[in-house]
């Protein structure tokens, strides 16, 4: 039953099994009857016990897969939050920079104002003011 390199878990009892599924799901197992030997119904709690114990061994292996998927994404949002944090951070500073450099550029308009500066032309001596 390989198929693409995976083996395919047969979960039912195979056909040759003389207690069939529906007999398993459709009646509860006699146990009375097995002080008496009698093998079909031994057989039918034989599958019963192979397939509960079938099912707790997937069970196990579904609750491990989702305890590791819980696991890795509670990794996934500690790497968040860490990367939305220095983000934020990384925005103040830009922020401080952007008024600072505002700052700078207030200062030196009101420098230039105070000077009052002219511009005199060299060819007609008319003076411009900036």
């Amino acid at each position: 039953m390989e198929e693409g390199g995976q083996k395919e878990l047969q979960l039912l009892p195979s056909q040759h099994s003389s207690c069939s599924y529906s007999q398993m799901r459709s009646r509860p197992p006699d146990f009375s009857s097995l002080s008496d030997g009698n093998k079909a119904d031994t057989s039918c709690v034989e599958a019963m016990k192979w397939q509960a114990a079938e099912q707790i061994r997937l069970a196990t292996i579904e609750k491990a897969y989702a305890e590791r998927v819980r696991e890795l994404t509670r990794k996934e949002i500690e790497l968040a939050q860490s990367e939305f944090a220095r983000a934020r951070h990384m925005w103040q500073r830009a922020r401080e920079e952007v008024e600072k450099a505002e700052r700078m550029k207030e200062r030196a308009t009101r420098q230039i104002d105070s000077t009052c500066m002219e511009i005199t032309c060299q060819s007609c001596r008319q003076r411009f003011k900036p």
